[in-house]
Order: structure tokens, then sequence, then C-alpha cells
């Protein structure tokens, strides 16, 4: 790989790794008790999956219509 390459694959890992400690302590803070312990997780899961793919429709048609995004609305 390119030096350009190396560096942006470095720039995901090291960006994936700060967001998965954020959003794992952020669970942890709301929901508590041990993930790997908890029944249900199939369904969590699935759960993410329809909203990821959600999200992906909605970016699709803001990235088509850029007049239907509203900055003054605020994510979480």
């Amino acid at each position: 790989m390119t030096l350009d390459q190396e560096n942006h694959l470095s720039e995901v890992k090291r960006e994936f790794l700060k967001a998965v400690d954020e959003k794992y302590r952020k669970g942890q803070a709301e929901h508590g008790g041990d993930l790997w312990k908890k029944p249900g997780v199939l369904e969590m899961l699935m759960d993410e999956c329809v909203d990821f793919w959600v999200y992906a429709y909605v970016l699709k048609q803001q990235r088509d219509n850029p007049d239907l995004i509203d900055p003054n609305l605020k994510d979480n």
C-alpha cells in the first residue's frame, strides 16, 4: 500500500477505536450490567440494523436533496 493509504487506514482505525470506546462506555452508563451476559443481544443487533438502514436511507435523501437539511436541528 502507498504511504497515503497506510495513513488513511491508521486514521480509520484510530477513529473506530475512539468511537467504540465512547459508545461502549455510554451504553454501560445508560444500561448497566455486563453485555456479554445479557439475553436478547441478537434482537438488539436486529434493531440496530434497522436504525442503520434508516440512517443510510435518510443520508441518501439528504445527498440527493441538500435542501432537506434543516441547520437549526441538532443531533443528540
